[in-house]
């Protein structure tokens, strides 16, 4: 069977829009709500945020869910009811696993924990949520800066539960379904995408071109189902892009 490309440009995602926050939702999203659009696999959120400064997610709950953070610009500072407590940066790779229950809140105000004057700067980010695969597990939090790892070119794991990559220098996720690789792509530079039942690409900044595929922007995402290592290629200022590989889906029964 050959490879199924859905191709979902950044316009044509969810947007909400309030004076503190401007976020584009890939899926069903809060007050968003599509019934063909709630999940690709294993995944069930993936969330293009972008947060004043001095503002933010105050506390809120979570529950049996894995969340991974990826901070494009700026710094968000994560604080967790098990006591964590930091900044999240470029290249620092974050997951919480929500567990039995767990509440966090997520700022733009890291002058309060580095003590540094305040800023007037943004903060942008990608926030993905996918399902663990048991349930009321003891909630629990992970980072890694994989900045090293990223500038030796190709792809490097973010985030794993797969048996295959525990070899890889990369967070851990209660999922052995699924796994999440990141590229900053060079102008002109091709790689491969992983062969499995679902990949979901997604250009987070610049623009780059799947093979089968038109050229791709940033915010713009392909499903592909049935991926057998497709080529994809920077484009003019490069790209960087998150894939997540996934073996199985979330059942709908």
């Amino acid at each position: 069977m050959a490879s199924q490309l859905d191709i979902r440009r950044a316009s044509e995602r969810f947007h909400t829009r309030a004076g503190w926050l401007d976020s584009h939702h890939s899926f069903s999203f809060s007050r968003h709500w599509d019934p063909k659009n709630t999940h690709f696999g294993l995944l069930l959120v993936s969330n293009d945020d972008v947060v004043a400064p001095g503002t933010g997610f105050e506390t809120h709950p979570h529950r049996d869910m894995e969340i991974i953070t990826w901070v494009l610009d700026g710094g968000l500072v994560h604080q967790d009811s098990e006591g964590h407590n930091g900044v999240i940066y470029p290249g620092l790779a974050q997951r919480m696993s929500a567990g039995t229950g767990i509440l966090h809140s997520e700022k733009n105000d890291s002058w309060t924990l580095t003590g540094r004057p305040e800023h007037n700067d943004p903060v942008h980010f990608i926030q993905m949520w996918t399902i663990p695969d048991e349930s009321g597990i003891r909630p629990g939090y992970e980072q890694l800066d994989i900045n090293d790892e990223l500038a030796l070119g190709g792809w490097a794991t973010l985030a794993s539960g797969m048996p295959g990559h525990g070899n890889q220098r990369a967070i851990g996720i209660r999922q052995k379904h699924a796994a999440l690789h990141v590229a900053r792509i060079r102008p002109a530079e091709t790689l491969e995408i992983v062969t499995a039942p679902f990949v979901h690409l997604f250009v987070a900044r610049g623009s780059a071109e799947l093979e089968g595929a038109k050229a791709l922007a940033t915010g713009d995402a392909v499903r592909v189902t049935g991926a057998e290592g497709q080529r994809v290629t920077g484009g003019p200022d490069g790209a960087e892009v998150l894939m997540w590989e996934m073996n199985a889906a979330v059942s709908m029964a």
